[in-house]
């Protein structure tokens, strides 16, 4: 269903405050990793102010939705949302990544309410989601399980045992979605090793798969309704993405995979992205 003009308002909105959250908690963390921080946001967004059946007043409701950031270095950009959300102050964010702090670079589902995953170590967070999937099945549950994961991501052999699983058990409540920037750490996917085409990849393990622009709320809200709609088994979404979306300076540069800001670097990142939202 087409998203009504309000709510593609709202969405662009929130997407446009909290990408300068980011910037903000980048810049107080002294580091980290901006480009994906900004690449996966719009699908944070979508999931977070649309779709998900969650409660922040209540972290640990039984029967929430669950979500699975895999790519755990994306914590800088997930942290942000939950406090928006009001999981926690925002001011914390200002202790991000800081000695004492409970913000790590990788969030602790432990020591952050909202974050059902402890991730980081990649290519984990597909088999921790085929679990919780599992658990909602046997225990005869209705609520589902959305995983997030890099591009870079597909290089480890623990997401397609995952994957593998899912179109066995026919996890239809399971949900994958990639964030396809094309770039990871050392460089482009293409020189460092090619994981396409990867929608022809998962469908020969039996996913159910669509390719959107993830930073085009009505593919992106069109694909969640599609997936969530599918009852043949797991479901994945192809979002293509641009590393560092929104700061000019970052977009498509291996180099913000991870960084630091200084004031002027700040500023001008902030700049950038209200150039963007301004010219929607």
């Amino acid at each position: 269903m087409a998203l009504s003009e309000s709510e593609l308002k709202a969405l662009t909105e929130k997407a446009h405050q909290l990408r300068k959250d980011i910037i903000q908690t980048v810049a107080w963390s002294g580091g980290g990793h901006a480009g994906g921080a900004l690449s996966q946001l719009d699908i944070l967004v979508a999931l977070y102010y649309k779709y998900l059946n969650i409660d922040p007043s209540n972290p640990e409701k039984p029967d929430r939705d669950r979500v699975v950031l895999s790519k755990g270095h994306g914590g800088v950009g997930y942290a942000p949302v939950l406090a928006d959300k009001g999981y926690f102050k925002k001011e914390l964010l200002q202790t991000f990544n800081h000695t004492g702090s409970s913000f790590g670079m990788h969030l602790d589902k432990n020591k952050v309410p909202g974050v059902d995953a402890s991730t980081g170590s990649l290519g984990h967070g597909m088999s921790i989601a085929v679990g919780l999937a599992l658990g909602a099945k046997f225990a005869k549950k209705d609520w589902l399980t959305y995983c997030i994961m890099g591009d870079g991501e597909q290089h480890e052999g623990s997401i397609w045992e995952g994957a593998m699983a899912a179109a066995h058990y026919k996890l239809n409540n399971l949900i994958g979605i990639v964030d396809n920037n094309n770039l990871c750490i050392d460089g482009p996917l293409t020189e460092i090793m090619d994981v396409s085409p990867l929608d022809k990849k998962w469908e020969a393990f039996g996913w159910k798969v669509k390719i959107i622009n993830g930073h085009d709320f009505n593919e992106i809200c069109d694909a969640i309704d599609e997936a969530q709609a599918y009852k043949d088994g797991p479901f994945l979404i192809i979002a293509q993405t641009v590393k560092g979306k929104g700061v000019d300076y970052m977009e498509g540069a291996k180099e913000w995979h991870y960084g630091g800001l200084d004031g002027d670097m700040t500023r001008k990142a902030l700049e950038s992205i209200d150039r963007m939202y301004a010219g929607k």
